[in-house]
C-alpha cells in the first residue's frame, strides 16, 4: 500500500514547476502500477499548449474555469469543477486557465516524473530505466 499526502509532496522532486503550471506527481512509473496521478494546477491568465504524442491523459476539473481549444478540430469546451475530459486520440490541445484550474490527471503509460514539454507541448515517452 502507498500513502501520500499533498503536503508531503510539496516542495519535493515530486512539485513539478512550470510557467504556466505545477504539477504535484502521487503516483509516477517508479511506482509499478500502470499509470500516474498528478494533481496539477494551470495558473490563473495564462494558455498551455499540450500533444500528448505517446500518452493517454484524462483531465478531472476540481476547481476553477477555463477554456480547452481542440486545436485540430477548433472545438471549445468549459472547463470548470465537475467536468472531466480525455485525451484518447493524442489531441493537441489548449487550456486556457481564467482562474487558477485545479486539475487530477492520470496518465498512461505513467510518467516518471522527469519530462519536460517540448517546443511541441510533446511529453518524451520515458521508462524508469531513463529517469
Amino acid at each position: 500500500m502507498i500513502v501520500r499526502s499533498l503536503k508531503d509532496i510539496i516542495g519535493t522532486e515530486r512539485d513539478v514547476q512550470a510557467p504556466t503550471w505545477c504539477s504535484r506527481r502521487f503516483v509516477l512509473a517508479g511506482d509499478k502500477v500502470g499509470f500516474s496521478l498528478h494533481d496539477t494546477i494551470l495558473y490563473a491568465g495564462t494558455s498551455t499548449k499540450m500533444w500528448y504524442a505517446h500518452h493517454i491523459e484524462a483531465v478531472y476539473c476540481i476547481e476553477g474555469e477555463g477554456e480547452l481549444v481542440n486545436e485540430e478540430t477548433g472545438e471549445k469546451h468549459r472547463i470548470e469543477p465537475g467536468v472531466m475530459y480525455l485525451l484518447n486520440e493524442h489531441e493537441h490541445h489548449t487550456l486556457h486557465a481564467h482562474t487558477d484550474v485545479r486539475t487530477v490527471c492520470v496518465f498512461n503509460p505513467p510518467v516518471t516524473g522527469q519530462e519536460v514539454h517540448d517546443e511541441n507541448g510533446v511529453y518524451p515517452l520515458l521508462t524508469e530505466e531513463d529517469a
